[in-house]
């Protein structure tokens, strides 16, 4: 039985339709590319799975629930963290008080957080407006991570940062394939990277699932029919 599962899911923004029929199916402990071109509903797609957009069609399916009908705190609650695109850090806060913020009982605490990102722990006192784009990419995934989810969902979690620090993000990702029982969600575009944590792909064109399966099966041709510019 999938972990997650999404069938024939559509959604809309008024009367303009994003999403067209969207098929995604992740297994527990599993780690799930999702890809396409900018704009083909990759993160609309993530939006309706943690319920910040209501789907008009299809049905959603998380841990063996029915979840179409849940409101963005309840799906948190049921076990879905989201590293959003674009950080969203609380800027006037300090790295402890954001990642605190929304901790919920479980493994992922200050002390492990601190563990994956060293940094942090360094800077568990300094306002989140302080730190680098690289430290705040940290920030929201630890901020992710203490709500200790079962399913982590990163949305584009390497997008502007030096290759450095993008070089830290991907091992953080890779020890929480190794280390970790979570279901990982990622967004990116970096096939390298990728092909280093994905087990799978589903593709995303116009507001379709257009290909999915291992990534070991991701051939050059369908990378330059769906993801080239």
């Amino acid at each position: 039985m999938a972990f997650l599962k999404l069938s024939g899911v559509e959604a809309s923004y008024g009367p303009s339709q994003a999403l067209f029929g969207v098929d995604l199916d992740l297994a527990e402990g599993e780690v799930m590319a999702l890809m396409g071109r900018n704009g083909m509903g990759k993160s609309t797609t993530i939006k309706v799975i943690c319920r910040m957009l209501a789907n008009s069609a299809g049905r959603i399916e998380f841990a063996g629930r029915d979840i179409g009908g849940f409101r963005s705190h309840q799906a948190a609650r049921a076990g879905i963290g989201l590293v959003p695109e674009g950080r969203r850090c609380f800027p006037n806060l300090t790295v402890q008080e954001n990642l605190i913020a929304a901790a919920r009982p479980g493994d992922w605490d200050f002390a492990r957080v601190s563990l994956l990102f060293p940094r942090l722990g360094e800077r568990a006192g300094q306002m989140a407006a302080s730190l680098s784009g690289g430290e705040q990419q940290m920030l929201a995934i630890g901020r992710a991570l203490m709500t200790n989810p079962r399913l982590l969902i990163l949305d584009e979690a390497t997008e502007g940062l030096a290759p450095i620090v993008r070089q830290e993000i991907w091992a953080a990702i890779a020890r929480l394939k190794s280390e970790t029982g979570l279901a990982l969600l990622v967004v990116d575009k970096s096939l390298r990277e990728l092909s280093a944590i994905a087990d799978r792909v589903t593709i995303i064109e116009r507001g379709r699932s257009v290909w999915a399966g291992a990534f070991a099966d991701l051939t050059h041709d369908t990378t330059e029919q769906y993801l080239g510019v």
